[in-house]
């Protein structure tokens, strides 16, 4: 059977057939060739300048490219209201205030407090509760715990899907205001956009990275300019800073103030990036970032819309592009595009980070993870999710054609796993940071009252395109659980059906079988009775090699764990040896260099000597496994199609022997 039935974690990159061991006086090999390298926890000086700009291009590409559309679509003519110098004020208070209480304080102030090791994002905030969750008494919360991150994550595939298409068309529909003409095809070439994006993904993010930190520099330098260029019409649209406009705007549109929230939310779109790449760049530049250039940029450029709607209510059709005189407006262009672009690659990005936690974590099946860069352990490439992604925008572009029809499909996913963060906040602050209830409480009230204000205005347009990220997410939420439940179904029965490992060795004692030379590798989920793979080997082939290897491969709640604790070597006796190597989530395996690291451990092997026993299993839904048909159906499928255990923990395929069993699921 395959490790991966315990904890699927994808292979790396150290080449078949590597030398055995060390030789005399070298150093021991690592274990972690492609280990998450976490951020500098206080970095100072040029290193913190340097982490803040490129913290520019990956965390705030989103929320920073809002600027095309947020405050135009509050004023649009299909669900907008009139550019009244009273609605101005009020939906801009409300848009600064957004920007400031969900932003600044939750996010940047208390939600980058929780983090893994370091780690960021829903998963690995999930994989922080966990391990304060282990008794039995804590079982029905564990697994409701599970299921909420697990929707919150499935959630931002939905974002994921929406927010190039988005990102894209808000840019070349500036192309509409220079060239009228042109507005009818404006969706063919957002479409020629998006298949250059993904169809560059597979050459990696290592080049072009270096590239968005200055990208974006001069995009928010860009815009703060625009913002104070439009002060001049009105400098009194400042008074927006007070929240008795947005008051106001309520009391006055009463029910449909309240849709216009659907609106506003697209000004906060990426705040949970914030949170998700903290792993990479750390706390402090995240924040530097935000509080020093983005939010202060944001803000001139949404006051300066709002003073140019003031003096011009007809400049609602896009004030963002109008804020330019007519000789800018194409330069501009230029660089919105490539800051959509940007703001694209950072959703894309992080479906395949995001991807690759739920797979380590055991929630999705193997997938064929690609690091492109040596240097950067988060720069990977899945085909599957490139692929899936591609498909899906492009489809969202030919559905929706323009930047005002997403809008309705657009902010649903966003605020849905904004509510669920901020639940998984209140646990780790009461359980694990010790709070008092009233103090975790009330803080957490305040955050779910705002994202559920913000998800209620965007479910009442389910109809109007919002059930497209609802639709993923749910799909993608069925399929995590199916897989999760499955295998751990799947682990049972097995389980049922082993030899206990001490009767194993007494029965190989006593029969002494041939020994041929050589290590045979047993890939194992369970540390305790003798593999499937391992009998069926014996019984048939009646021999077994001088040294056996039985090797699970385990992920902890934790995003890489320290290198001298990753091995656990037991000798059992007559050549056979159990190793346990535990991983974190955010970490990639390899067993060849695993076996590489044991030559330390006084476990010799030699590459070409070295065979590795696999398990594939044909499941028969004949069982009585307990769950119902159609999901047995399902996770057959991605079983099926799962990749292979050999690619996957990159095994060399020429020294592997897999024995099939049929298994009534």
């Amino acid at each position: 059977m395959s490790a991966s039935q315990s904890a699927p974690l994808p292979g790396g990159g150290s080449p078949a057939g590597a030398p055995a061991g060390p030789g005399a006086g070298a150093p021991a090999p690592s274990l972690h060739p492609h280990a998450h390298a976490h951020a500098e926890s206080n970095p100072s000086g040029r290193r913190l300048a340097l982490l803040t700009l490129t913290a520019l291009g990956v965390v705030f590409g989103d929320i920073g490219t809002s600027p095309l559309y947020a405050f135009k679509e509050c004023f649009h003519r299909l669900h907008g209201v009139a550019a009244t110098p009273a609605n101005v004020y009020g939906v801009l208070s409300l848009i600064v205030w957004s920007l400031t209480l969900i932003v600044t304080v939750k996010y940047v102030t208390f939600i980058l407090r929780a983090d893994n090791k370091g780690e960021g994002g829903i998963l690995a905030l999930l994989a922080l509760i966990l391990q304060n969750t282990r008794r039995d008494r804590d079982r029905g919360a564990r697994r409701v715990l599970v299921g909420v991150a697990l929707f919150g994550a499935a959630l931002l595939y939905g974002d994921g899907i929406i927010t190039p298409p988005v990102s894209v068309l808000g840019a070349v529909e500036g192309l509409g205001v220079i060239a009228p003409r042109l507005e009818p095809y404006l969706w063919v070439m957002a479409i020629g956009i998006l298949v250059v994006l993904f169809a560059g993904q597979r050459f990696g993010t290592d080049r072009v990275g270096r590239a968005f930190g200055p990208v974006m520099l001069v995009w928010f330098a860009s815009i703060a300019v625009l913002g104070v260029a439009g002060f001049r019409h009105h400098p009194e649209i400042l008074r927006a800073l007070w929240p008795g406009y947005g008051v106001a705007f309520f009391a006055a549109h009463g029910y449909h103030g309240f849709v216009i929230l659907g609106s506003v939310v697209l000004a906060v779109t990426g705040a949970e990036a914030l949170y998700a790449d903290m792993g990479h760049f750390g706390r402090r530049p995240i924040r530097l970032a935000w509080l020093a250039l983005v939010f202060p940029c944001l803000l001139l450029n949404y006051f300066g819309q709002g003073a140019l709607l003031l003096a011009n209510p007809g400049a609602a059709e896009n004030p963002f592009y109008l804020l330019a005189p007519p000789a800018l407006q194409v330069p501009l262009l230029v660089i919105a595009t490539l800051a959509a672009i940007v703001a694209s690659q950072a959703l894309i990005s992080g479906a395949f980070s995001l991807t690759q936690q739920a797979v380590q974590l055991g929630f999705m099946p193997r997938v064929n993870i690609l690091h492109t860069s040596e240097q950067e352990a988060g720069q990977i490439f899945i085909p599957e999710v490139n692929k899936a992604l591609a498909l899906g925008c492009i489809l969202i572009v030919i559905g929706f054609r323009t930047t005002s029809r997403l809008a309705a499909a657009y902010g649903i996913a966003v605020t849905g796993t904004m509510a669920i963060t901020t639940i998984l906040f209140y646990v780790v602050a009461r359980h694990r940071w010790h709070w008092p209830a009233w103090k975790a409480a009330s803080l957490a009230g305040v955050f779910l009252g705002i994202d559920l204000a913000f998800f209620g205005a965007n479910v009442i347009k389910i109809l109007q395109g919002g059930w497209v990220p609802l639709a993923i997410g749910l799909g993608l939420f069925v399929l995590m659980t199916t897989w999760k439940r499955g295998r751990a179904l799947l682990q049972q029965q097995l389980a049922s059906g082993t030899l206990p490992l001490e009767q194993f060795l007494a029965d190989v004692a006593r029969r002494d079988p041939p020994r041929v030379p050589g290590t045979a590798v047993f890939l194992t989920s369970g540390a305790d009775g003798a593999p499937v793979v391992l009998l069926h080997h014996l019984k048939h082939n009646k021999v077994l090699h001088r040294q056996v290897v039985l090797l699970s491969v385990r992920t902890a709640d934790v995003p890489d764990v320290d290198e001298e604790e990753t091995l656990e070597v037991t000798d059992l006796g007559q050549g056979f040896y159990r190793v346990v190597a535990t991983y974190g989530f955010m970490e990639t395996p390899n067993v060849p260099d695993i076996l590489k690291y044991l030559n330390t451990r006084g476990i010799r092997t030699r590459p070409l000597e070295t065979s590795y026993y696999l398990g594939r299993e044909r499941l028969l839904l004949t069982g009585r496994a307990r769950m119902a048909r159609w999901r047995k159906q399902v996770f057959v499928f991605m079983s099926r199609n799962a990749r292979s255990a050999t690619e996957f923990f990159n095994i060399p395929p020429n020294r592997v022997v897999e024995l099939g069993t049929q298994i009534e699921f």
